[in-house]
C-alpha cells in the first residue's frame, strides 16, 4: 500500500510539472521590435555614411542591371549566390575597387534585398508584383528627381554594439557613432539599418526576445469604424477627430512647389527649394507617424478585442479620370476624397493595432465592410436611403436615428460578435448560428 501511494504520488508530481511545463511553452513566444534613433555623426562620420550608401546603391543598380540583360536576352537571372561571386569580382578590378572601403556585410545584404525583390516580382500570389527599378541618387536628401527614388540606407546584420549609457552605436568601419537616446532597447540585436530622411540620418535597432503572454488587461470589446470627418468613430459612441497633417501644410507646400517650378533644373537654388520641399513632406510624415501611435495605443491599451472593417484603401482611393474612351465624373470631386482618405493613415492605423495588440495579448478582427453605413442596426434594413446625409442615419424602416459614423461602429461590432460566435459575418437564420436577436448590441454596450 505504501508503495502505491508512493508511485501515485510521483505520477501526480509528474503530471503537475508536465502541466507547467506545457503552460510555460504556450506562454512563452517570440516579439520582435525595432528602436528608431536619430544619429549625430561627425562630419567624418557623415561623410563616411553617405559613401556606404551610395556604394549599396551602386551594387544594386550594378546587380539589378545584368538581371535584366539577361531577361532581354532569355537567359536565367543570377540569384544571390551568383550575385555575391560578381561582387567579389567588381572588388578586385581597379574600377570599382572603392568598393573595397565599404564593409562587405551591407553589400551582401542589398543583394539578398535584390534576391528577394526579384522572387516577388515571379511570385503570382504577390498582388503589387513588379520588376524592381534602379535607385536614384539624392533620394535621402529629398534632391532626387523623377521615378525611383528609394532613400539612402545600407544594413549591418551582426558585428553593431550598442552602448545606451554613453548614448552611441557602433558600425562596423565607421565606429562609435553618437546618438538621441530617448528610450530604452529591450531585447536581443538582430541588425541594424542606417537610413537618411530630410537631411538627417538614423538608426532602427531590431531586436528580439521573449515574452510572457499574459492576458489583456482590459475585458472589454469595441468596434471602429474609420472616415474622414471623424478619423475613428468607436462602438461605445467615443470617437477621435482627425489630425489631416497634409491639409495643414498643403497651401504651403504648393507654394514651395511653385517656387521649384520656377528655377533651374539641378542648380544649387534648385537643390536647396527641393531640400526644403523634403523637410515639408517630412513634417507632414512625422505629424502623422505620431498621432496614429497615440490613437492606436489609447485603444489597445484600452480594449482586449478591437473589431475593424478590411478596407481596400488602393481600391478606395483609385483615381476616377478614366481614359479617352471612357472619360471618368466628378474627377474633381473624388480626386479630393482620395487625398483625404490618403491623408488618414488607415492602412498604418490598423497595422499597429495588430502588433500592439499581440503585444498586450489581444486580439484585432477584421470584417467586411460592405453596407456597414447602410443597415439599421435596429432592425437590419439595409438600404442606401437610410444614410440621409454624411454624418445623420434614419431608417426608412423603423425610424432609427443616430449619427452615421456610429451607426456602422455598431454593424461592425454586431460582424465581430458573429465572427466570435460562429465564425461567419452575415444574418443567415440556420440551425447553426445565433437567432437574430442576438446580434443586438445595445445590452452588451449598456453592460
Amino acid at each position: 500500500m505504501q508503495y502505491v501511494s508512493f508511485l501515485g504520488f510521483y505520477v501526480i508530481l509528474i503530471r503537475l510539472i508536465l502541466t507547467v511545463f506545457d503552460t510555460i511553452l504556450v506562454i512563452m513566444t517570440v516579439i520582435c521590435k525595432a528602436f528608431k534613433f536619430r544619429l549625430n555623426p561627425s562630419t567624418e562620420q557623415t561623410q563616411q555614411m553617405v559613401e556606404f550608401a551610395g556604394a549599396n546603391r551602386f551594387v544594386w543598380n550594378k546587380a539589378l542591371a545584368l538581371n535584366l540583360a539577361r531577361l532581354e536576352n532569355k537567359q536565367p537571372i543570377l540569384w544571390y549566390f551568383e550575385l555575391v561571386y560578381w561582387l567579389g569580382l567588381w572588388k578586385q578590378s581597379e574600377e570599382y575597387a572603392f568598393l573595397k572601403a565599404v564593409h562587405s556585410q551591407p553589400l551582401q545584404q542589398t543583394l539578398k534585398d535584390l534576391s528577394r525583390a526579384f522572387s516577388d516580382a515571379f511570385d503570382k500570389t504577390q498582388p503589387l508584383k513588379r520588376i524592381p527599378r534602379f535607385k536614384k541618387k539624392g533620394a535621402g536628401d529629398g534632391t532626387a528627381c523623377g521615378v525611383g527614388g528609394a532613400r539612402d540606407s545600407f544594413r549591418y546584420p551582426q558585428g553593431c554594439k550598442l552602448d545606451e549609457k554613453a548614448n552611441r552605436v557602433y558600425l562596423p568601419k565607421i565606429g562609435w557613432v553618437k546618438y538621441r537616446n530617448s528610450r530604452q532597447v529591450i531585447g536581443d540585436i538582430k541588425n541594424m539599418t542606417v537610413s537618411r530622411k530630410g537631411g538627417h540620418w538614423y538608426v532602427s535597432i531590431q531586436t528580439e526576445y521573449e515574452a510572457q503572454t499574459a492576458p489583456h488587461p482590459a475585458t472589454s470589446i469595441v468596434a471602429i469604424d474609420l472616415g474622414v470627418n471623424r478619423f475613428a468613430t468607436l462602438s461605445d459612441g467615443s470617437y477621435i477627430a482627425p489630425l489631416n497633417s497634409f491639409k495643414q501644410l498643403q497651401e504651403k507646400l504648393a507654394f514651395a512647389q511653385r517656387r521649384l517650378s520656377k528655377k533651374v533644373k539641378f542648380s544649387a537654388n534648385w537643390k536647396k527649394q527641393k531640400k526644403k520641399i523634403a523637410r515639408l513632406y517630412e513634417r507632414i510624415a512625422n505629424a502623422r507617424h505620431d498621432f496614429l501611435h497615440k490613437a492606436s495605443s489609447l485603444i489597445s491599451k484600452n480594449h482586449a478585442m478591437v473589431v475593424v472593417e478590411d478596407l481596400k484603401v488602393r481600391s478606395m482611393s483609385r483615381s476616377a479620370k478614366g481614359d479617352l474612351a471612357n472619360p471618368g465624373r466628378n474627377v474633381k470631386a473624388k480626386s479630393g476624397l482620395n487625398r483625404s482618405i490618403l491623408d488618414q493613415g488607415w492602412g498604418m492605423f490598423v497595422q499597429m493595432l495588430q502588433y500592439k495588440q499581440t503585444w498586450l495579448g489581444g486580439e484585432v478582427i477584421k470584417v467586411n465592410p460592405k453596407h456597414t453605413s447602410q443597415t439599421c442596426p435596429e432592425c437590419h434594413h439595409v438600404s442606401k436611403d437610410n444614410r440621409t446625409s454624411q454624418s445623420r442615419f434614419k431608417c426608412v424602416e423603423c425610424g432609427y436615428t443616430e449619427n452615421a459614423d456610429l451607426v456602422g461602429a455598431l454593424n461592425v461590432l454586431a460582424r465581430g460578435h458573429r465572427v466570435l460566435a460562429c465564425g461567419v459575418e452575415t444574418l443567415v437564420l440556420t440551425m447553426k448560428q445565433e437567432p437574430l436577436g442576438s446580434s443586438d448590441t445595445r445590452p452588451i454596450l449598456a453592460a
